[in-house]
């Protein structure tokens, strides 16, 4: 049986034309199985991409709140397109999506928004404990002002958690959340109320944080409590008004943060623009309330010289400058100029609606 078998093996194996078309045969599959792969490689690109794309480019009537009119949804699906993925989102996408996404934190139960905003709080603090942790390593080989510059490059690292992780930090979220109110879909009492609770989140969290990790860098040897009360007086020692206008600086450059974000089609981008921005909050030493409550707690406790008024009007102060900068220089500013671009969305389709009827009417015998 076996001496049966071989010449039809041998048989197979020497004739050309099988080979050439067992080879042909392989070469079909292997580039079916290729353009398959390279096929379902391009779905999920692409579905990553839909992904990344914000809801904007599609908008429907149901994305609208119902205080909207019908020419003011069409006017702002024309000016909200956005489909070129080449090139930068438009002014209005932007802006559109930053109404969309504030008005669903509107809608959000109060249990998930302090929630969210207590996370922010404690994950902003990972920001001072490395820059504490920093400043104590550099100062016994630096000038103190040189050592707080250079530790001051760390404080980006909990903004980055924050943002990415979508929690909620009032500063970053100041002007997102005014726009339902300026375009009169909120009341100013609930964006009063959601400021409240993000605040008191936030504060809460840092503080707890301030409580027990500054403690446990204490504990550790990172820092002492002496690199605690350097570091907050390094906010503290200025006039009321020099701390008002250096918050409203930095509550400004969180809105336009807030914005570049937005603007961003991917989380690299988004990174890397958080990283920019508050970067240079803290390289210039810019007071920001709830990275501000932490360092200024944390020498309440820890240190010796910060009393519970200071510590109190302190951040009154500079809760009050990080809302002006954010909400008149960003939001306002942004929105009214949103809003002039609708109005002439509007004039351009009243014009041809004219022009439309006046040919009609000219064909007409």
């Amino acid at each position: 049986m076996t001496q049966g078998i071989e010449p039809k093996d041998t048989e197979h194996k020497n004739d050309p034309q099988t080979n050439v078309a067992d080879n042909e045969c392989l070469a079909d599959n292997d580039n079916e199985h290729k353009d398959k792969q390279s096929n379902d490689e391009s779905e999920d690109s692409h579905d990553q991409e839909d992904s990344d794309i914000q809801a904007t480019e599609n908008l429907e009537d149901e994305d609208f709140p119902e205080e909207f009119s019908d020419e003011d949804k069409e006017s702002i699906k024309k000016v909200a397109s956005d489909d070129n993925l080449s090139q930068a989102k438009s002014y209005a996408s932007i802006l559109v999506e930053q109404v969309i996404h504030a008005k669903e934190t509107f809608d959000r139960s109060l249990g998930s928004l302090f929630t969210s905003a207590f996370t922010a709080g404690l994950e902003i603090g990972i920001s001072f404990f490395m820059i504490l942790a920093a400043f104590a390593l550099l100062s016994g080989l630096l000038p103190s002002e040189y050592a707080i510059v250079l530790s001051s490059l760390l404080y980006p690292i909990g903004f980055i958690i924050v943002v990415i992780g979508q929690s909620l930090l009032f500063t970053e979220q100041t002007s997102l959340l005014s726009l339902p109110v300026l375009n009169k879909i909120e009341p100013l009492s609930k964006l009063l109320r959601l400021w409240g609770i993000v605040i008191a989140g936030n504060i809460i969290g840092g503080c707890i944080f301030a409580a027990l990790m500054i403690g446990l860098g204490i504990k550790m040897q990172l820092f002492s409590a002496a690199d605690v009360d350097t570091y907050a007086h390094h906010v503290l020692d200025y006039e009321w008004w020099i701390i008002f206008g250096s918050s409203t600086l930095a509550g400004w450059m969180m809105g336009v943060a807030a914005w570049l974000v937005t603007s961003a089609r991917d989380t690299l981008s988004r990174i890397v623009l958080v990283a920019l921005i508050t970067g240079s909050i803290g390289f210039l030493g810019l007071h920001h309330s709830i990275v501000g409550n932490i360092e200024v707690f944390a020498a309440l406790i820890y240190g010796s010289s910060v009393s519970l008024l200071s510590y109190l009007t302190f951040l009154l102060v500079v809760l009050v400058g990080n809302t002006v900068g954010g909400v008149v220089f960003v939001a306002v500013l942004k929105n009214r100029t949103f809003l002039f671009e609708i109005e002439k969305v509007k004039e351009q389709a009243a014009d041809e609606k004219s022009n439309n009827i006046m040919r009609i009417n000219a064909r007409r015998p």
